[in-house]
């Protein structure tokens, strides 16, 4: 009996003493930071409250597995084990997990609706969206597809194509007319959209919806092209001239934010 009771609680100690290891080498990699890429044995021995020579060996250990590796210039720093790491954990964040943060962080800023759209052919398809609380609601679902010649997201998402590759798509579909304003000549498209180019961003007033104004900005995926376009819906008497320029602002912000998070993602 006394020995099959030593026998189970050396496993259990051993148990406990990996936990405390672990939770030292934990506290260890939380001590780097943006302003502090380099640590010494003994700001590692002071953080964890214990001798330097075990701080030492618990740098040591995180070393031999890559976690960390000795600076050239003295003490610590991360180590190659970490960056896979990070860069796996970057991958496994899909364009609507980085996208929604920001499109939160949008509305709450412009008070309007915002939606994430994607090109599918020569449309384009609502994939993400975060409603502004308002007694009129502007209905883009998820799954909503819009034409390619009419609102702001639609044209932003053609306007960075090759022009053979967007005059092909514009001719393979009847453009429909949805309100006195919707462009239905591709000659004038490609104008309006070599404009859009030049601007940075694209303005809808009643193209698709009457009253409905759009603006939106393009998204930028790893290797530079468009892949989504990030967009503020509103009653156009919600957005006057005068507040115009504010939330053309902060779309492209917002755009320019989930291009540089996919562009870290894609490394």
């Amino acid at each position: 009996m006394t020995g099959r009771t030593s026998d189970t609680a050396a496993p259990t100690g051993q148990y406990r003493e990996r936990n405390s290891t672990a939770d030292r080498a934990l506290d260890i990699l939380g001590l780097f930071s943006e302003s502090k890429l380099s640590v010494s044995g003994q700001e590692v021995a002071t953080a964890l409250g214990t001798a330097r020579s075990t701080a030492y060996r618990y740098l040591q250990s995180l070393v031999r597995n890559d976690f960390l590796e000795e600076d050239p210039g003295g003490g610590f720093r991360l180590g190659m084990r970490v960056l896979e790491l990070a860069r796996l954990a970057r991958r496994g964040y899909g364009l609507s997990e980085i996208a929604l943060p920001v499109m939160e962080r949008l509305r709450d800023t412009v008070g309007e609706t915002v939606l994430l759209t994607r090109r599918a052919g020569g449309a384009a398809i609502c994939v993400e969206r975060c409603e502004a609380q308002h007694p009129v609601r502007i209905s883009y679902e998820r799954g909503s597809v819009l034409p390619a010649n009419a609102g702001a997201s639609a044209l932003a998402l053609l306007a960075w194509l090759p022009e053979q590759q967007c005059r092909e798509l514009l001719a393979a579909q009847r453009l429909q007319r949805f309100t006195a304003r919707t462009i239905t000549d591709i000659d004038v498209l490609m104008e309006r959209l070599a404009q859009i180019r030049e601007d940075g961003h694209s303005v809808s007033r009643g193209e698709l919806d009457v009253d409905i104004l759009g603006i939106a900005a393009p998204v930028y995926g790893p290797s530079a092209g468009v892949i989504a376009a990030v967009s503020v819906a509103a009653l156009e008497h919600r957005v006057p001239d005068r507040r115009l320029g504010e939330v053309v602002g902060a779309v492209r912000r917002a755009a320019e934010d989930i291009s540089g998070q996919l562009a870290v993602v894609g490394d």
